[in-house]
């Protein structure tokens, strides 16, 4: 999502934009198996990116996340544990290459002056709320201003860019975390067969954030046991598993059925969807996939009445509690005891500007 801009010229000496965490809040992952999916920003976390003209072009590491110097043997290790062997500074570089190759493929021309690249996150790592792509979504919201060419990159087409990116350095990903960051707000997602073979990308609504109730995210210090046990689903889906396939085609559902009883306001249906989808991912991936702690945080919301579900392939869930300020107050004292995180989402209204808008009438 783009946000904030010290200035948007191409000739300025300073751009900066940044781009929150999303929540995908029903659907998810079926956008990658031509399902749908509901999604959006919220500000509690978010990447930012500052571009400054300079003679050469220059990417900065970050001092903390791009970490090359140590105190001791036992501090590198410690590190690597906790936080990976990577940092930011392949994120600008892949944006800057995804950029540089599109506009050249679709006869896009391109000043020759130079930039430097900086950039800050306080998303938590491994935690599903999409940081990586905040901070190439951030990047690249700085180049179209740079170079001037935002009003010739239509914005549907901007999440597959952060996505390529990505996906240039081996990042498995689907498109929804990137649209949620690109357009901000709440967006519903179609990306049906036809519209991905057709168009390139899906069908992107966004709706109003105040159809959301009151939500709250939960999240661990360290997930570390995310991700750890290889999940067999893509395949059986390309093999043509039964339940895959019908599996996934009921998350789907469960996003359009979604969209109504959001536009309803329909709280109680929601607080059941938002069960299903978990449950219907459970059933899918199986609980070594989804980690132990993961599936405690979703426990502990349900044990006190609260629906809950990833925001993404997990770290983090998101949480609804239909029954108001005692049960969110019970809930909190349940998350100190386990040693979780818990705070209201802050969800974030889409700020796509005049340009933006024009790209996406065209």
């Amino acid at each position: 999502m783009e946000s904030k801009t010290s200035s948007s010229s191409s000739s300025s000496s300073v751009i900066e934009h940044e781009a929150y965490a999303r929540v995908g809040l029903l659907g998810n992952p079926s956008d990658v198996y031509y399902g749908r999916t509901i999604s959006f920003a919220f500000s509690n976390f978010k990447a930012s990116v500052q571009l400054r003209t300079s003679d050469e072009l220059v990417i900065t590491p970050h001092p903390t996340h791009d970490l090359v110097q140590f105190r001791s043997l036992d501090h590198l290790v410690n590190r690597l544990s906790n936080e990976g062997y990577y940092g930011g500074v392949r994120l600008l570089m892949a944006i800057c290459k995804v950029f540089y190759n599109y506009c050249r493929e679709n006869g896009i021309n391109l000043h020759a002056r130079n930039f430097t690249l900086s950039y800050d996150t306080n998303i938590p790592r491994q935690a599903g709320l999409s940081g990586s792509s905040a901070i190439v979504c951030a990047a690249l919201s700085c180049l179209l201003d740079f170079f001037d060419v935002r009003h010739l990159i239509k914005v549907e087409v901007r999440p597959n860019l952060v996505l390529a990116a990505e996906k240039e350095l081996g990042i498995v990903a689907g498109l929804q975390d990137r649209v949620a960051q690109v357009y901000g707000g709440l967006v519903y997602m179609d990306f049906s067969q036809e519209h991905m073979e057709k168009l390139g990308h899906g069908i992107y609504t966004p709706m109003d954030i105040n159809l959301l109730p009151p939500l709250y995210l939960i999240y661990a210090d360290n997930p570390s046991d995310s991700g750890k046990v290889h999940s067999t689903v893509r395949q059986r889906w390309l093999d043509g598993d039964k339940f895959i396939i019908s599996s996934m085609q009921e998350v789907a559902m469960v996003a359009e059925e979604g969209r109504t009883v959001l536009l309803e306001k329909d709280y109680s249906k929601l607080a059941a969807l938002v069960n299903r989808n978990f449950d219907l991912r459970r059933s899918m991936f199986g609980d070594d996939v989804l980690g132990a702690l993961n599936i405690e945080m979703v426990e502990i919301a349900r044990r006190v009445g609260a629906s809950s579900k990833f925001t993404g392939s997990g770290g983090a869930i998101v949480v609804f509690c239909p029954d108001g300020r005692s049960q969110v107050e019970l809930l909190e004292e349940n998350c100190q005891k386990a040693g979780f995180f818990i705070q209201p989402i802050q969800v974030v209204p889409s700020c796509l500007n005049e340009v933006d808008l024009r790209t996406l009438s065209s």
